[in-house]
C-alpha cells in the first residue's frame, strides 16, 4: 500500500507502507531529485559526454520523477537520452498519475510517459523521439546485462530500511554497469560507501545535499 504525501516543497511523494519509508525527501520530493540526479548527475554527464547519447542506469524508478525530470531537461537540451531504470516493486498507473509530476514537465511528455507505462516494463519504448525507457522489473542483484552506462542514479530505499541495497557486494554489482568514466550519483554518503567504491577504483567527491541532508555522493569510475 503506497499513500500520497505532500512534501515541504509542495510537491508530493508516496509513502511505502511495506518499506516504511518515503519514495523521496519529505523536505522537498521535486528539489531532491533535481538537486542529486539532475544538477549533479545528469548535467555533469552531458559536460563530459558532449555530443552524445547519454544512457543512465537507474536503480529504484519508484515514481516515475527522476526519469520524467531526466527527459525533459534532456528534450530541453536536444540530448538523445537511453533510460534504463531497475525495478522490483513496480507501481500501479494510478499511483503514478495520482503524484500530480504533470505538474513539473511538457505535456508531451507526460501524456506519452502514462500511456506507454506498461509497455515500458515489457520493452524499450521512446517516449519522446529521442527518449528512450526500459523499466526491467527485476531485483538488482538479478540484473544482468552486457550496456556500459554512462551514469547511474543510485535511488534505492535508505540504508536504515533496505540495508542489503547497500553492502559492499550490492554496490559493486551495480558499479559493474559503468563505463570508464562513468558516473554515480545518490543522495546518501557514509563513510562505508565511499569506501565500498574507492575499493573497486572510483574517485569519490562529496557535494552539498539537497534540502534536509548535508551532503551527497558522486562517484567517477577509473
Amino acid at each position: 500500500m503506497n499513500v500520497i504525501t505532500p512534501t515541504a516543497d509542495g510537491s508530493n511523494t508516496l509513502y511505502n507502507e511495506t518499506i516504511g519509508e518515503h519514495y523521496h525527501s519529505k523536505h522537498g520530493a521535486l528539489q531532491e531529485s533535481k538537486h542529486v540526479f539532475i544538477d549533479a548527475g545528469l548535467k555533469h554527464a552531458i559536460a563530459i559526454f558532449p555530443a552524445q547519447e547519454i544512457s543512465i542506469l537507474e536503480v529504484g524508478f519508484g515514481t516515475g520523477l527522476n526519469f520524467l525530470l531526466s527527459a525533459a531537461y534532456a528534450a530541453e537540451n536536444h540530448v538523445p537520452l537511453n533510460y534504463t531504470s531497475l525495478e522490483a516493486f513496480p507501481l500501479r498507473s494510478e499511483e503514478l498519475e495520482s503524484t500530480a509530476y504533470h505538474k513539473y514537465v511538457p505535456a508531451l511528455l507526460w501524456d506519452s510517459f502514462t500511456l506507454n507505462y506498461g509497455k515500458a516494463l515489457q520493452q524499450l519504448v521512446n517516449i519522446l523521439p529521442a527518449q528512450k525507457l526500459r523499466i526491467v522489473h527485476t531485483y538488482l542483484h538479478r540484473y544482468q546485462s552486457a550496456q556500459q552506462f554512462d551514469l547511474i542514479y543510485y535511488d534505492a530505499f535508505s540504508v536504515q530500511h533496505q540495508p542489503e541495497m547497500w553492502t559492499d557486494e550490492i554496490i559493486a554489482h551495480a558499479a559493474s554497469f559503468l563505463k570508464p568514466g562513468g558516473i554515480f550519483v545518490t543522495y546518501a554518503i557514509t563513510g562505508k560507501l565511499k569506501r565500498a567504491l574507492k575499493a573497486i577504483g572510483f574517485t569519490v567527491e562529496k557535494l552539498p545535499g539537497a534540502p534536509g541532508k548535508r551532503e551527497m555522493l558522486r562517484a567517477v569510475k577509473a
